[in-house]
């Protein structure tokens, strides 16, 4: 009985010094008996202008994201299998294709935005709104270089969403995901903005931008071309790609930055297609073991690989191994920032660089060539 009592009173005494341990490490998180984790969470929230309670956003965004299903025509799809016969082998099986995804309305007049891999292989694309009403939509235009696609339904007084500015985004700031992974409609994650400018090589061809919001909100299949959200509830991207080992969400999702989609999307309902300015070089981020052979004290930039005879850019004197800073007074520190930047812009724009050659800083006004 003496001993079992000795032991309570070390667990006890244990048990306090544990306690006193952690609140001295974080002296914050205990406070009163009227506090609580919440208001500790708030307090520290309410100094960056940025809300816990995501409620608000949510519900603004929600109604805005639709759920897409992309299906191939039987008699197309049966005649394409035949024809690869590793497609089988592979786990394809045969017959058509079917799929499903989410896509964010873009106007109130039946406009809508997804991937281009949601619905590329599709005859058929239905979308079902968040009331549940259900459209059969058409493709308006598909841009493989974005991964970016507009169709349209015959609707109006549709919800849309005040749009972002990405440029101005950080690194830390808190985002959500809006959409429809595994056909669990209008679903809605939570994490913050993880990095900028990434470019994962997920989309093939010289002409792809790659220049991903990256996130830690979860995100899997069947969240592509939903909705990235700020805490203000404003669309700050549109969910592209997970970075996954095993098909699912593994820790890091990509956005496709508002400030490129809108110039993608507005180029596809007025076109068809996207029209892109190029300044016609050969371009990688520079680090620091070219900054060595160059000879410069910088760390940060493009590096100019080649430059493509008869393009906007031989003719505005840009030489290889120039290293271009900055676009138009914005400094660029990778290729995909480059790229995003001038991807932006429509043939016969023009765009201010500022490069570095031989030491000396250099301006240069480019007018871009069609693409």
């Amino acid at each position: 009985m003496k001993n079992l009592f000795s032991l309570i009173l070390a667990g006890m005494i244990g048990g306090a010094i544990t306690l006193g341990g952690f609140h001295l490490v974080n002296p914050n998180y205990l406070t009163d008996t009227n506090d609580s984790a919440t208001q500790f969470i708030n307090s520290s929230s309410s100094q960056s202008n940025v809300p816990f309670d995501f409620k608000s956003a949510a519900k603004k965004s929600m109604p805005v994201v639709v759920h897409i299903t992309a299906s191939e025509d039987e008699k197309k799809g049966n005649d394409s299998r035949n024809m690869d016969s590793f497609f089988d082998f592979f786990g394809g099986g045969f017959g058509p294709q079917k799929g499903t995804g989410s896509g964010v309305i873009y106007s109130k007049d039946g406009y809508i935005i997804t991937n281009n891999h949601v619905i590329d292989f599709a005859d058929k694309v239905e979308v079902t709104l968040y009331d549940n009403r259900t459209f059969e939509a058409k493709v308006v235009g598909k841009d493989k270089t974005t991964d970016l696609a507009v169709i349209k339904i015959e609707a109006t007084d549709l919800p849309t969403l005040e749009l972002a500015n990405s440029d101005i985004a950080e690194v830390g700031e808190w985002v959500l995901a809006v959409g429809n992974p595994f056909d669990l409609t209008s679903t809605v994650t939570a994490g913050i903005i993880s990095a900028k400018g990434r470019d994962i090589n997920i989309i093939s061809g010289k002409k792809s931008i790659e220049s991903f919001i990256q996130t830690d909100a979860a995100v899997n299949p069947g969240n592509s071309g939903g909705a990235l959200v700020d805490a203000k509830g404003r669309l700050l991207g549109i969910n592209s790609a997970i970075a996954t080992q095993t098909g699912s969400f593994a820790g890091y999702s990509f956005a496709i930055p508002i400030n490129i989609v809108t110039k993608v999307v507005d180029d596809l309902i007025q076109y068809g297609k996207t029209q892109r300015g190029l300044i016609g070089i050969d371009i990688e981020t520079l680090d620091s073991e070219q900054a060595s052979q160059l000879g410069v004290n910088i760390n940060q930039g493009v590096v100019v690989l080649g430059v493509i005879d008869g393009s906007a850019g031989q003719f505005a004197g840009i030489l290889p191994y120039d290293i271009i800073t900055q676009v138009n007074g914005k400094q660029v520190k990778t290729a995909p920032e480059l790229q995003e930047l001038v991807g932006r812009k429509r043939p016969g724009d023009t765009v201010q660089l500022t490069i570095l050659r031989d030491g000396k800083t250099k301006n240069m006004s480019v007018r871009l060539k069609a693409g």
